[in-house]
């Protein structure tokens, strides 16, 4: 698999807000199927670096690191789209996933557990 990386404008990354720690929420969307797979954190740094490599990089609050998806586990996540919301406080990639999914617990997605009890999203 690769990425694609992506040729922001000067406007559009002017248009990012950061929140007081300097970082972003970052949403990753499945290309094919459309399905939420996590939520991390950027940094302008790592959303430079996420762009311009065409896989993503997030910021990790708990070791204070830059960490690139899949670099010790493989589950990386290929670059395919980038977009950023109407108020530029959140962001959203749409990647190729690869690996068996995007949760540190092995699962497809990060998003299994309903409220309601009923079965898990990925059907895990």
């Amino acid at each position: 698999m690769t990425g694609t990386p992506i040729e922001a404008s000067e406007e559009a990354l002017a248009a990012v807000k950061y929140n007081e720690d300097g970082l972003v929420p970052a949403i990753v969307q499945d290309a094919s199927t459309r399905a939420v797979l996590m939520m991390a954190w950027m940094s302008a740094e790592t959303l430079a670096l996420t762009l311009a490599e065409g896989r993503t990089v997030f910021w990790s609050r708990s070791r204070q690191e830059v960490w690139r998806k899949g670099e010790t586990s493989g589950e990386r996540q290929w670059l395919q789209e980038a977009y950023y919301d109407c108020d530029g406080d959140t962001l959203l990639f749409v990647v190729d996933q690869e690996g068996g999914g995007a949760c540190h617990t092995g699962r497809y997605s990060c998003f299994f557990r309903s409220f309601d009890g009923s079965a898990p999203a990925d059907g895990g």
